[in-house]
């Protein structure tokens, strides 16, 4: 790249802190560097020409696990494990709202739904069946009954008599909470160098020598926190997970409100703008969908389109408006990875899918790391 003198000095001489990565991990972990280091130079590398990944992408769901999720993940967490967990996402997203303000990122508290398929009987009844059991976990949290019984208000088609309601899971306009991050980065002074890609990087003198798509440049301290891309930079335990989504043209009198989950959270949506915005189907081949590449793959879309027509929207005309995909990182574990790699080398990744409700703590805890 054809860099002048102007430009190696004032965005890639001297540079404290990079991060690699302007989602929600990233920005958070930038605000908290330059809370500890008001001086500090720091960068923030960013692969796309917006946020890539699921930060601009994701459903903006505010919540912590619906009923059928808490009781899977059980099977692989002991209920400490498990506590820990949803505490974390509740502090986290108390932690996004505080820092964005409600009204900022368009905070409604409609309440979250789980529905169940009438192919769905036995699921459906080991939830109503654990349903006490997790809400006597989850007292110490909430201080009253989180999961209830409630009728098909909606009158969506093809699924069980009732809902389990969750009243504390509301929904944000995540375009207007990346915008709101973005400018307070933008504000403390901090650089996002867009379209820029981190291609390897390697340590040595007690700083890190970084090679990108267009430039190489030494840092002090390398902080990455691209989650579903991270399996191109580190050897750790999180690998991609693409997440298709659809939104329809305005419809007249939408009569939807809340978030909702389907199949133990594969599927899920929501009102949005007198719109329904419809994700999820990555169970129809986990094995495809274990990629960073992004694309609308037809065999989901058109399960996304058929829920539409026989459960959602059953008799309500509508349009599909767009089609898109995001890229969480997952792993075998719930929990995030957050470690020193190296003596100069950080990572705060894999955040399972529930990056709007944990991404702040990461991004946070991400910045701790360094001293």
């Amino acid at each position: 790249m054809n860099l002048s003198y102007w430009e190696i000095k004032s965005w890639l001489t001297d540079i404290d802190y990079t991060i690699v990565g302007s989602g929600i991990v990233g920005l958070n972990c930038a605000l908290q560097l330059k809370t500890r280091f008001p001086k500090a130079k720091i960068i923030i590398l960013e692969k796309g020409i917006l946020p890539q990944g699921a930060s601009t992408k994701n459903a903006g769901f505010a919540c912590f696990g619906s009923l059928s999720e808490i009781l899977d993940d059980l099977k692989a967490h002991s209920e400490l494990e498990v506590l820990s967990l949803i505490k974390q996402r509740i502090q986290g997203l108390n932690t996004l709202r505080q820092i964005l303000g409600d009204d900022k990122i368009a905070y409604k508290p409609f309440g979250g739904y789980e529905l169940f398929t009438k192919s769905d009987s036995e699921l459906y009844s080991n939830c109503l069946s654990e349903r006490s059991r997790i809400n006597t976990l989850l007292k110490p949290l909430f201080q009253e009954e989180v999961f209830r019984v409630k009728n098909n208000s909606f009158n969506f088609k093809n699924i069980q008599q009732h809902y389990i309601f969750n009243p504390f899971e509301g929904q944000i306009d995540t375009g207007k909470m990346m915008e709101m991050l973005l400018r307070k980065v933008q504000e403390n002074g901090i650089k996002i160098l867009n379209s820029t890609a981190l291609d390897t990087f390697s340590e040595a003198n007690n700083a890190v020598k970084l090679k990108t798509n267009h430039f190489q440049f030494s840092t002090s301290k390398l902080l990455i926190a691209n989650n579903g891309f991270a399996s191109t930079l580190l050897k750790e335990n999180v690998k991609p997970a693409r997440a298709q989504v659809l939104i329809t043209k305005p419809i007249d009198n939408l009569h939807v409100k809340g978030t909702f989950h389907l199949e133990e959270g594969y599927y899920y949506f929501r009102n949005i703008d007198d719109r329904i915005l419809l994700g999820g189907g990555r169970n129809l081949d986990f094995d495809g969908e274990e990629t960073s590449e992004f694309g609308a793959i037809k065999q989901i879309q058109d399960k996304l389109i058929e829920l539409l027509k026989e459960t959602i929207l059953p008799e309500t005309p509508f349009k599909i408006e767009h089609q898109w995909s995001g890229i969480m990182g997952v792993g075998q574990q719930k929990t995030p990875i957050i470690k020193q790699l190296s003596n100069n080398v950080f990572c705060g990744v894999r955040l399972g899918g529930m990056g709007v409700a944990i991404g702040s703590l990461v991004g946070k805890a991400l910045a701790d790391l360094v001293e």
